[in-house]
């Protein structure tokens, strides 16, 4: 039952992680009459120079609606370019061709920088919301079980600080601390293929052969997402705003050594020389050379988990984002999955109130825990298929066959 009569206490919560997945998270607690205090690592907001993700992602029609409520819909559009086209094509490595297999032209997707999207969430958030700089280092219950102690080590002092709230928001990524402590057993699986990606910015090269290459090649560009699918691999490619043109390749082979608490890879030039001559043996030349020409390009080690058993423990502290569900990134889900997951605990937490907390993350992991663990597993095939690793089976190329395409739930 829903609180009602006297006025309520607001609820404090810490959200930890200042990725999408968080500033989406203390957006929605904000909305929903909490107090928000967002912990983060970082020194300092990102921009696309310095973001370690520095890459696109793609924001379906339900993030858009539910972003507007926390950022201006001219704002959202300005800083986003078209995916009106969602494009299959098989590639043949030796004669360098490509032609058709899939075309859905009501994708109506846009596209997004992640650093683009990450700063307009930052600054429509109150000054002093996140704290920079600050490590989270663990947390704990209270005795009486009534708030969570979670402390933070600060950067540029080593201080150590402590922040009691009522609620923890889990949003610190594929690789959750948070999420250990309650499932020490869980490993992430590793997909069998990493990603090399990269963002050119072709601002100052639009007359330039590479760019006039592209455009040939890739006549859509501007309004279409391509995947070009030859042997046990594929590549994506679409265009940013700002003239920038985002592409990843998925390369099979074992698993990397990872070092640190990142999935994503710093290479080598020697692993540079190597992508680039094998992208000349893959693919049509004017991809290769954008490879090429790429400043920076980095490698993502694809994970994803077996879905979770919960999403929520303790009746404060709730999992959100990479936190709750480690996804391949094969049908544009993890920022998608975590603007949904921001809003629907959002929700929640209104309709509950700090009276019935743990009610309101049932309602939380009821609503989101059966559609995430649908994506996730989908994502995983469809993955699979376009590498070469599974048969197609009952997995179509396009996106359209990703559960909850048209819009998840957001009640019950």
């Amino acid at each position: 039952m829903e609180a009602t009569g006297k006025e309520r206490r607001r609820g404090k919560a810490a959200v930890v992680g200042g990725s999408i997945a968080g500033l989406c998270c203390a957006h929605a607690l904000i909305s929903a009459g909490w107090d928000a205090a967002v912990i983060e690592k970082s020194t300092a907001p990102l921009t696309p120079s310095r973001s370690p993700t520095g890459a696109g992602l793609g924001l379906d029609p339900q993030s858009r609606e539910i972003l507007v409520r926390w950022i201006s819909d001219p704002q959202l559009h300005q800083a986003t370019f078209p995916l009106s086209i969602d494009l299959n094509r098989a590639t043949d490595s030796g004669n360098k061709t490509s032609k058709t297999l899939t075309r859905d032209e009501n994708f109506n997707f846009r596209a997004a920088h992640w650093a683009d999207l990450h700063s307009m969430l930052y600054k429509g958030l109150p000054s002093g919301l996140i704290l920079w700089g600050h490590q989270f280092i663990s947390f704990q219950s209270s005795k009486d079980k009534s708030t969570v102690g979670v402390k933070c080590r600060v950067a540029e002092t080593g201080e150590i600080v402590e922040i009691e709230v009522d609620l923890l928001v889990a949003a610190d990524g594929c690789l959750s601390a948070i999420r250990q402590n309650f499932l020490p057993n869980l490993k992430l699986r590793y997909a069998g293929y990493c990603a090399w990606r990269g963002v050119l910015d072709c601002s100052d090269k639009e007359d330039s052969d590479l760019i006039l290459g592209m455009r040939k090649a890739y006549p859509e560009l501007g309004n279409c997402l391509y995947f070009d699918l030859a042997h046990d691999t594929h590549a994506v490619l679409y265009e940013l705003k700002n003239k920038r043109l985002n592409w990843i390749w998925y390369v099979n082979q074992p698993e990397p050594e990872s070092k640190g608490s990142s999935v994503t890879m710093k290479v080598s030039r020697g692993a540079l020389h190597n992508m680039h001559e094998e992208a000349n043996k893959v693919w049509v030349p004017q991809l290769a050379s954008l490879m090429q020409e790429t400043t920076d390009p980095f490698i993502n080690i694809i994970y994803d988990s077996d879905p979770l058993p919960r999403l929520h423990w303790e009746g404060k502290i709730v999992l959100v984002g990479d936190a709750a569900h480690p996804t391949t990134p094969h049908g544009l889900r993890s920022t998608n999955m975590s603007v949904v997951d921001a809003h629907v605990l959002g929700k929640c937490l209104e309709r509950y109130g700090l009276e019935d907390l743990e009610k309101a993350l049932e309602e939380f992991q009821a609503i989101r825990l059966p559609v995430v663990s649908e994506q996730v597993l989908y994502a995983r095939k469809l993955g699979r298929v376009k590498q070469g690793l599974d048969l197609i089976g009952d997995v179509r190329l396009d996106q359209r066959g990703m559960p909850y395409f048209d819009g998840a739930r957001t009640s019950l």
